[in-house]
């Protein structure tokens, strides 16, 4: 079905078409995004609640433009709005307090459930807090644009719930996550050197999310999202089958999306390396009895590590060491340089760069058709040299963004190289509080954590160190 649209997205639909042509390709609704929802059975009562009705009527065009099919929900009341960042307030508070003090995953995965109904099927995935990125940073860079406040709860909230207790968003309330954790069966373990290199994955799309943001190229990350289709019960095939796709790979890779993609993940990474509070796998001491070890789907319990190396090793730790520190810059710079060089490519996804694009192969000949596009804009009468004045400027707005998100993503791949490099003494089982998802699911493994539900005395925990 296809959703609503306001009389000012109407009037601005009109508006574009008449002055600069730009050109909608239908969408077609796809029914392959119905096939997970087998996995959510127990939600098809509420999914009546997802579906809105054409309140508007259809705009009358005379050249022969058919109106696409839009997935995008329509505005709220503000009452609603305001309710839904309640809403938000309210389970980040509770996943908070199962995670850090009732250290219960029962209540937690309850949680993630209503979470999924609500922010995912029911709010249809949108406003998320992890598309909210490309709005803060557009408005950043554009003074034109205003900001919606609940967006901007969107986007602080969760981080603001990471910096004191860890990434309890993670763990309940996002519905990115949690359609993900519904789906984790047998779960293998990733190794650390491809987790690692995986792990630069999410600044990439972040850079590139906040670079075209920026510029007003477009919403990547809205645009990929590959859950949203299932959220609204409408995708293109292509966004389907990567669903379908990611889904699948869940199953055996736990959260692919989160651990290895989420730009949003990056952010609650830093807050939550810094939070005041962190859950921990043992409720007490740790006995390093192993039992933990292999319980986390995600890789973040860390093993203890023994640091005393012979010293022919120690030296060679330290002479990498100096040999990235002095690369740093290089790289850093390098980087920079190479992603400032595709501000070409880059910079064509915005529609006024790749409207003067076509505009000028139509001038010199390269090619003889006219599009839709281009017919509009001359029927428009706006001078050509504007439109390529306009497309140069964001050209140049490109290239200098190329250079910073370059040289951001040089420093991340030394700064991971230097922790490759150095070793921490480790004398417990721990949690990686950046990775650590909050989920709860290790809790059950630790003997104190029994002794803590009363299901052991401290006793049975003693005579099996004595039998040890």
């Amino acid at each position: 079905m296809m959703r609503s649209l306001s009389q000012k997205r109407i009037k601005s639909i009109k508006s574009f078409c008449r002055v600069q042509g730009r050109f909608f390709q239908k969408e077609s609704l796809a029914a392959g995004g119905k096939i997970v929802i087998f996995i959510l059975l127990l939600l098809l009562p509420f999914l009546n609640f997802a579906q809105t009705v054409e309140r508007f009527p259809k705009p009358d065009f005379q050249t022969g433009y058919q109106r696409p099919s839009l997935i995008t929900p329509a505005p709220r009341a503000p009452f609603l709005e305001y309710l839904d960042v309640f809403v938000l307030l309210a389970a980040l508070s509770l996943a908070s307090f199962f995670a850090l003090k009732l250290r219960s995953r029962r209540k937690i995965f309850l949680l993630m459930v209503f979470c999924l109904i609500y922010f995912g099927f029911f709010r249809e995935g949108c406003v998320c807090s992890i598309g909210a990125i490309q709005n803060v940073f557009y408005a950043l860079f554009n003074a034109n644009y205003f900001i919606p406040f609940t967006v901007v709860a969107f986007f602080v909230l969760p981080l603001i719930f990471t910096l004191y207790f860890g990434r309890t968003f993670c763990a309940a309330v996002c519905p990115l996550g949690a359609i993900q954790d519904a789906v984790v069966l047998k779960p293998v373990k990733v190794p650390g050197w491809l987790a690692g290199v995986l792990g630069i994955i999410p600044y990439i799309y972040l850079g590139l999310a906040v670079l075209f943001a920026a510029a007003g190229a477009g919403f990547i990350i809205c645009q990929y999202d590959p859950f949203v289709g299932f959220f609204r019960f409408g995708a293109t095939f292509n966004m389907t089958i990567l669903g379908i796709s990611m889904l699948m790979l869940g199953t055996v890779i736990a959260r692919p999306y989160c651990r290895f993609f989420c730009p949003y993940g990056v952010l609650l990474d830093w807050m939550s390396r810094l939070a005041k509070r962190h859950v921990k796998v043992t409720p007490t001491i740790c006995n390093n009895c192993r039992l933990c070890e292999e319980s986390c789907p995600f890789g973040a319990i860390k093993k203890p590590v023994d640091t005393i190396l012979p010293r022919e090793k120690k030296e060679s730790e330290i002479k990498r060491l100096g040999i990235l520190s002095v690369l740093l810059p290089v790289i850093v710079i390098g980087s920079g340089w190479v992603v400032s060089r595709l501000h070409i490519p880059l910079s064509s996804q915005h529609s006024i760069v790749s409207l003067a694009e076509e505009i000028h192969r139509e001038n010199t000949g390269k090619r003889t058709e006219t599009t839709e596009r281009t017919r509009a804009f001359r029927a428009s009468g706006q001078p050509t040299e504007e439109l390529f004045s306009r497309a140069a400027a964001i050209q140049d707005r490109f290239k200098v963004g190329g250079w910073v998100l370059g040289g951001f993503l040089g420093l991340i791949i030394c700064f991971k190289l230097i922790g490759f490099s150095i070793r921490r003494k480790q004398v417990e089982y721990e949690i990686d509080t950046g990775t650590c998802l909050s989920c709860a699911r290790c809790f059950k493994y630790c003997p104190y954590e029994q002794v803590r539900l009363g299901i052991i005395s401290p006793d049975e925990i003693e005579e099996d160190k004595n039998y040890k």
